[in-house]
């Protein structure tokens, strides 16, 4: 029976964990939890301690990402599902123009599409497994997309489509794993459990001055802003290094040491050349079996933090997911709503390049055994 089948030992990776979010946490991040957060957890976060760490943090980010002069790091709770709301409030003036391409690039487009002060939304939108950049429409004042389509494993360029409308791009599962040049970005937001392997329910986000100055413009207006919500707010409590409300202490210990590693080993080049090298890995792999093609067409947006690889209908993903499962290889299921033979990897920089070659070895082994 295929629920019973054991693995060689020899195959599997040390660490089985492929999430595409919660993703992998180093051991590394919770010894500094365990460190730090006898100091830390259970205190105030408008004292000195939490405002020393949010500043690790701010300052950490500003270093990896050669940030350019006048980005500011923004931060809230929430995580990026609160932000699409609060950037529906607080950064469109008038018109919103989106490209979306799979789950959650659409959860903004119905933000702002629902929002009663806002015009109808202009959506550039394209199947599943594709992606592409927001169609011009000179009445916009934003346009937004996302980097990477966590759902889908396809990922767009970012580029400054205009001069007239702020650049707004959801990189919830591209920021640390992706290249970028924040100039061509006004916000470039996220989560931390992603890339940076922390736990959710935080977001982040580079701020450039064309977008502190649009925040602090519509705060001036009489449009009504619930508090949790204001981008203004955000903005003032984060050059405090602290949030609105309480945050989860230990994401932020998490976090700033996920940053602090990256550094050491050479930033934002550095995790860039790892999730490279690891997603080469498996879209290599899959071109070279018969049973596996790369759901993403165009190699161009192949994601290489999340990458997505259909499985021959003779063969049951799900079983294969099972089997992996229950030798301690975890979370390679596809995305739920998009109801494909699939199998969904995330190579987060976290994930160490040999535990994917071995991933690769676990799933060959699986298939031939179950065929």
């Amino acid at each position: 029976m295929t629920q019973n089948m054991k693995i060689p030992a020899s195959l599997l990776p040390r660490d089985g964990r492929f999430g595409s979010g919660p993703s992998k946490v180093r051991s590394e991040q919770v010894d500094a939890l365990a460190t730090s957060g006898r100091h830390i957890l259970g205190t105030s976060h408008r004292q000195a301690p939490v405002k020393d760490l949010v500043g690790r943090i701010q300052q950490g980010l500003c270093d990896m990402f050669d940030a350019p002069a006048g980005y500011e790091v923004l931060l809230g709770n929430g995580g990026s599902t609160a932000l699409w709301d609060a950037l529906t409030f607080s950064i469109v003036r008038e018109r919103a123009a989106h490209a979306a391409f799979g789950e959650f690039g659409n959860k903004f487009v119905a933000s702002t599409s629902g929002a009663p002060f806002l015009k109808q939304s202009a959506v550039t939108q394209y199947s599943a497994g594709t992606a592409g950049l927001p169609a011009i429409h000179t009445d916009a004042d934003i346009y937004a997309w996302p980097h990477n389509e966590t759902s889908t494993g396809a990922m767009a360029p970012i580029t400054r489509i205009t001069d007239d409308a702020l650049m707004i791009i959801d990189a919830t599962s591209a920021a640390g794993g992706l290249p970028v040049d924040l100039n061509a970005t006004d916000m470039y937001y996220f989560a931390p459990q992603k890339n940076f392997a922390a736990d959710g329910g935080l977001w982040l986000s580079f701020a450039s001055p064309a977008a502190i100055e649009r925040i602090e413009s519509i705060a001036t207006t009489d449009r009504w802003i619930p508090e949790f919500l204001s981008l203004s707010t955000a903005l003032t409590n984060s050059r405090a290094r602290q949030t609105l409300n309480t945050p989860a202490l230990a994401t932020l210990i998490m976090l700033a040491d996920q940053i602090e590693w990256f550094n050491r080993q050479g930033g934002l080049s550095w995790a860039t050349q790892r999730t490279a090298t690891s997603s080469s890995l498996l879209y290599t792999w899959a071109q070279n079996r018969e049973f596996l093609t790369p759901f993403v067409a165009d190699p161009a947006h192949r994601s290489q933090v999340v990458a997505t690889l259909d499985l021959d209908d003779s063969i049951d993903a799900m079983a294969v997911s099972k089997v992996l499962r229950a030798n301690g290889v975890v979370d390679i299921d596809p995305y739920r709503k998009l109801g494909r033979n699939q199998l969904r990897i995330a190579v987060f920089p976290a994930v160490d390049p040999a535990d994917v070659e071995s991933l690769t070895a676990c799933i060959d082994f699986v298939v031939e055994a179950m065929s």
